[in-house]
């Protein structure tokens, strides 16, 4: 931020929004907070915010999902981000503001389609793990280059046809394994810095009410009216991103 008076509201609202539907969702925090993060953050800044919040916000679901963990179908979505993670913070350091946006909104908008759509897909029923070893590359560039950590993984759990809880057990430990990986080589390459430390610290308590209200208002609303909204949102985010 430059110190214009508009980008720190704009900045709290993003980090609230993202934190509400993480809450209720589990998953998007990135997703949200990014379509305007970008706009007033450095892509470093945003993507060291993304990884230090998803942390918070899904580590405690993980915690909840301890007992439910099948590391036989975790382990190769670690091992491929363990290599892809490097990739992404590498590319980071030389990659341009406006190009990060618009991948970010392509990002937004190709998953909020998929998602609309997604019963009319085919599953993935081949593959087996080394297929999942290359999503877990994939999603762990897109990781270290953006923050946002469990997109490929969550889309792939889908198409692999795995029950919701298998999915859920899936996606969000893979997240917080990238997340980890991604704080380590953010710090080595001292990529965190005094402004990124502030922002934190100024957006801790929305992170902790929008994902207090999430969990609160979970199960409260109609789930396929919510799920239709939610994805407008993202659609919309995303085609600002682009335009």
């Amino acid at each position: 931020m430059d110190g214009i008076t508009l980008e720190l509201p704009l900045f709290l609202l993003a980090t609230f929004a993202g934190a509400f539907i993480a809450g209720l969702s589990g998953f998007a925090f990135g997703l949200v907070a990014a379509s305007l993060w970008l706009y007033i953050l450095t892509p470093s800044q945003s993507a060291a915010l993304i990884i230090a919040f998803g942390l918070l916000v899904q580590g405690y679901s993980v915690w909840k999902l301890r007992r439910a963990l099948d590391w036989r179908k975790l382990w190769p979505f670690v091992a491929g981000a363990a290599l892809g993670v490097p990739a992404g913070v590498t590319l980071l350091a030389w990659s341009d503001p406006r190009n990060v946006r618009i991948a970010v909104g392509i990002l937004l908008v190709v998953y909020s389609l998929y998602a609309f759509f997604r019963p009319s897909l085919k599953l993935a029923t081949t593959g087996g793990r080394i297929g999942d070893a290359i999503v877990g590359f994939f999603n762990g560039v897109l990781g270290g280059l953006t923050g946002l950590a469990g997109i490929l993984v969550t889309i792939w759990c889908g198409l692999r046809g795995w029950p919701k809880d298998v999915q859920r057990a899936i996606f969000q430990p893979v997240a917080v394994a990238i997340f980890l990986m991604s704080a380590a080589w953010l710090g080595a390459k001292g990529t965190v810095t005094t402004e990124t430390i502030k922002l934190f610290a100024i957006g801790l308590p929305f992170v902790f009410a929008g994902t207090w209200l999430g969990l609160k208002l979970f199960g409260r609303i109609d789930e396929a009216m919510f799920r239709k909204i939610v994805l407008a949102l993202l659609f919309v985010s995303g085609a600002a991103l682009i335009f």
